[in-house]
């Protein structure tokens, strides 16, 4: 990334990184928090690069050639420290270390920096350690927090970072994003519903994977229309086997979600941009055959199935409750 792209995509972020570069006030510790997919980690790096750049002299951007540029962006550079979970989170010893190391001099500069990857993970013992860190400051040493979830984080740890919003793309936005970087069209809408990370995007557009996971989801709601044998098989013989893990359930949830919601929006006359648009004879002939609040209904209970998956509920239970639900009840009310 260079301030060009970042002054596009997160205008807010990157006018107040960089005034502080070019003004030379830069903070103590940041916090960089917005959604998933929003480019905090590019920006983390960005500002490093800026920060150790050999030949950008008084200009913040950064060359992206020289040495240190190299080394940042490849996660080897002697003075920028990378913590990130250890598993399910941050522990005591991995600040422990930072603290360590930072109470030496850089290696090859006055300046060091440090980036903490989902700081929300910390264990309140590794937090405790940090907000102790940030309460004493080394001199030249800056914090880069990243999270999505800043409410977890101690509001003491908060209170002294400077915090640098992360906006997330509208789905409209993000679809446009993807047709200029070479995405068919017919393919941009449920992704930019899917993510907001075009890296992320673009490996998704080519993942046979997700092709037949969308395949797979329409398959089940066409079987759910038939009768509850048709699904039931589909979930055991289909559904089961390609959803594994407990992100793709997920996912698989979402993509059926969409499928509603294209149904609802026809109702509304919102149908200009539709999710699975290689579906509309079938979603508008569907959407003449249900009401508003059934449909409202039957996105509840996706959500709500979501929420059980999380609360790590068995997913074949889940997913057999999630189709009586779904079929269950007239379609007029």
């Amino acid at each position: 990334m260079n301030w060009h792209q970042f002054e596009k995509d997160q205008p807010i972020a990157a006018r107040l990184l960089k005034n502080s570069l070019e003004h030379h006030r830069i903070a103590h510790a940041y916090l960089f928090e917005g959604d998933h997919g929003t480019g905090k980690k590019a920006g983390s790096l960005l500002m490093a690069a800026s920060l150790f750049c050999e030949e950008s002299g008084q200009n913040v951007n950064p060359c992206g050639h020289c040495t240190n540029c190299k080394r940042i962006n490849s996660g080897n550079h002697p003075d920028v420290h990378h913590v990130e979970p250890d598993g399910f989170s941050i522990k005591i010893d991995q600040i422990r270390a930072l603290r360590t190391e930072f109470s030496k001099s850089g290696m090859e500069s006055s300046r060091k920096l440090y980036i903490i990857k989902d700081a929300e993970k910390m264990t309140v013992q590794a937090a405790n350690s940090l907000l102790k860190f940030l309460e004493e400051p080394h001199s030249g040493t800056t914090a880069v927090l990243i999270t999505e979830q800043p409410q977890q984080l101690l509001p003491t740890i908060i209170s002294r970072c400077q915090s640098v919003p992360f906006f997330s793309l509208t789905p409209e936005q993000f679809a446009k994003k993807l047709e200029e970087a070479g995405v068919l069209k017919g393919k941009t809408a449920l992704l930019s519903m899917i993510t907001n990370d075009l890296q992320e995007a673009l490996r998704l557009s080519d993942d046979d994977w997700f092709a037949q996971a969308r395949k797979i989801v329409l398959k089940l709601y066409e079987a759910m229309k038939q009768n509850s044998l048709y699904a039931m098989i589909s979930i055991q013989t289909e559904w089961l086997g390609h959803f594994k893990e407990k992100a793709q359930h997920e996912l698989g949830l979402s993509l059926l979600l969409y499928i509603y919601k294209d149904m609802l929006n026809i109702q509304l006359g919102k149908d200009r941009q539709l999710i699975y648009p290689d579906q509309r004879e079938m979603l508008e002939r569907d959407a003449l055959h249900t009401s508003m609040k059934r449909l409202s209904d039957q996105m509840t209970a996706i959500l709500e199935a979501k929420r059980k998956l999380h609360a790590n509920m068995n997913p074949q239970l889940l997913m057999e409750q999630l189709v009586l639900n779904l079929q269950g009840g007239p379609s007029f009310v």
